[in-house]
């Protein structure tokens, strides 16, 4: 077994920025009880709407936070954010797939999480690895561009391992305007809610859904719903959910460039790593599409990326539920590798 060393749990707060101002976010810390080097491995979940589902929430029994436990016991200090929106920051809504603001809550809480491995004599080598599944792929991938453009004093970046994420925003839009019926229509609410509060659009959301939804998302991510919750008050069809007029026009049609305009800045194909990028998607999903992944990886190769440093693995026949356990079995061999 790679269960080595017994682990401590903490709950942290830290000080991070949200458009200029300071906030209060948190997460969880898992510290190796041992006095050997260890390295650190930020670990960003996926979607979630409902306040009690943060990682700092968790039950002392339940399965996520085993993983997470699971994560550190091999010997690495496990940092898993809450992310801003859930926590100590649960008065204000999630920035959904806001680049910026998904990069400096998690480097913030890294240099907690470094503060806090001193404080408790653990030591850490500096070597730094990220993973994480759907949002947290793409919070993932976010955060290795915007530590190799800025750099991180202190952390020595090795790799990245992002999983199933929507990486290419812009390109997800377009999956989703081309299908009938999608799954998981919270996302796009989600997406477009966080977007209007985050860059104080002043269209109205009925700009670009249709009713009664649109009226719908301003009360329904308020925390107390589950994704699954969100989704009964929407519809799965695309053509009932979308307005007619952006499902035909928001490419063509310059009253809709601020939508464009802000998919496209927090889209993640823009860069040419240099450190390891190991890419992982089921072909089978239709949630995040296999396809957007494909995309990505392709963008990134011709940005000049080696294809030695960026790979994208497959899981045949997976879809976005089924391809956890085999991306959570690939992934802790391959971290311990690189301890």
């Amino acid at each position: 077994s790679s269960l080595k060393y017994d682990v401590e749990i903490y709950s942290i707060t830290y000080k991070t920025t949200y458009k200029s101002s300071t906030v209060i976010a948190s997460g969880l810390v898992m510290l190796p009880k041992t006095t050997a080097a260890v390295p650190m491995v930020s670990f960003h979940h996926g979607t979630i709407a409902a306040h009690d589902e943060a990682p700092s929430a968790l039950p002392l029994n339940s399965t996520e936070l085993l993983l997470y436990t699971a994560l550190a016991s091999p010997g690495f200090i496990a940092v898993v954010p809450d992310f801003l929106g859930f926590g100590s920051s649960s008065s204000m809504l999630h920035p959904y797939y806001v680049r910026e603001v998904s990069t400096t809550t998690i480097i913030d809480m890294l240099k907690a999480a470094r503060e806090l491995a001193i404080q408790k004599d653990v030591n850490f080598s500096g070597n730094l690895m990220l993973a994480g599944y759907s949002q947290g792929g793409y919070m993932t991938m976010a955060t290795h561009r915007a530590i190799e453009k800025d750099g991180l004093p202190g952390f020595s970046l090795v790799a990245s391992f992002p999983a199933a994420g929507g990486y290419d925003v812009k390109g997800m839009q377009e999956y989703f305007f081309a299908q009938t019926t999608y799954d998981q229509p919270f996302y796009l609410a989600f997406v477009a809610s966080a977007y209007k509060s985050y860059y104080g659009w002043a269209q109205p959301l009925s700009d670009m859904f249709q009713q009664p939804y649109a009226d719908r998302m301003s009360t329904i991510f308020d925390g107390n719903h589950s994704g699954s919750e969100i989704n009964a008050q929407l519809t799965n069809v695309v053509a009932d959910l979308v307005t007619p007029d952006l499902l035909a026009n928001i490419d063509n049609d310059p009253k809709y460039q601020y939508v464009v305009t802000a998919f496209e800045s927090n889209s993640l194909v823009d860069w040419k790593p240099s450190k390891p990028v190991f890419m992982y998607h089921g072909d089978a999903d239709v949630t995040v599409p296999y396809q957007n992944s494909v995309d990505s990886y392709n963008k990134l190769i011709a940005n000049g990326a080696s294809p030695s440093t960026v790979t994208l693995t497959t899981f045949p026949g997976k879809t976005h539920s089924t391809g956890v356990l085999p991306y959570i079995e690939a992934l802790i061999p391959q971290l311990t590798s690189r301890k």
